[in-house]
C-alpha cells in the first residue's frame, strides 16, 4: 500500500487543503482485502464548504471543529482511493495529526492484511467409488441381468 498526501495553502485567509491518494499494490489485491476506515485525528472546520476563514471567524474565533475526518483505503476491487480534506486555518500552518492519522490508517490496514495473509490457501480433490463389498452382493444380479439381456437378443443370421 502505498499512503501519498499534500498540504497546500495559499498566501491569506484561506484554508489548506489535505489531498490524499491510497493505492493497492497487486499482491494486496490479491488477498480481496477489504475497505478499510478509521476516524483521524484531523478535525474538520466549522463550515467547512468555506475556503477561507476570516479574522474573528470560526476557528479563528476559538470555535470548535465540526467533528473529524474519516480516512480509508480502497477495498480489493478498486483501483485506488483519493480524497481532498479542508483543514482548519492555523497561523503556524502546522498540522502534525496529518501523518498521525495516515499512522493510524495504516496500522489498521496492516492488521486486516496480515489476517488475510493468516488464511492459508488450500487445494483439496477428493474421489468416491462404489464399495467393494457392495459390488460383491450386486455382482449376481448384475451377470444375471445382462445374459437376460443377451438371451433376448435376436439371433444374427
Amino acid at each position: 500500500m502505498l499512503i501519498t498526501w499534500r498540504i497546500e495553502k495559499q498566501r491569506g485567509n484561506l484554508r489548506p487543503e489535505l489531498t490524499y491518494s491510497v493505492i493497492l499494490e497487486g499482491h494486496e489485491k490479491g488477498l480481496a482485502l477489504p475497505y478499510v476506515r478509521v476516524e483521524s485525528t484531523i478535525p474538520e472546520p466549522p463550515a467547512s464548504w468555506q475556503a477561507h476563514c476570516h479574522p474573528h471567524e470560526h476557528e479563528r474565533a476559538g470555535a470548535p471543529p465540526a467533528g473529524h475526518y474519516s480516512l480509508s483505503t480502497p477495498s480489493h476491487a478498486m483501483r485506488g482511493t483519493g480524497q481532498t480534506l479542508r483543514l482548519p486555518w492555523r497561523e503556524d500552518n502546522a498540522y502534525p495529526e496529518v501523518e498521525e492519522s495516515f499512522r493510524l490508517l495504516r496500522a489498521a490496514f496492516e492488521q486486516e492484511l496480515a489476517a488475510a495473509h493468516a488464511s492459508e490457501p488450500m487445494d483439496v480433490t477428493g474421489k468416491l467409488v462404489v464399495s467393494g463389498e457392495l459390488k460383491r452382493d450386486m455382482a449376481a444380479a448384475i451377470v444375471a441381468d445382462r445374459l437376460l439381456r443377451l438371451a433376448k437378443q435376436p439371433a444374427l443370421s
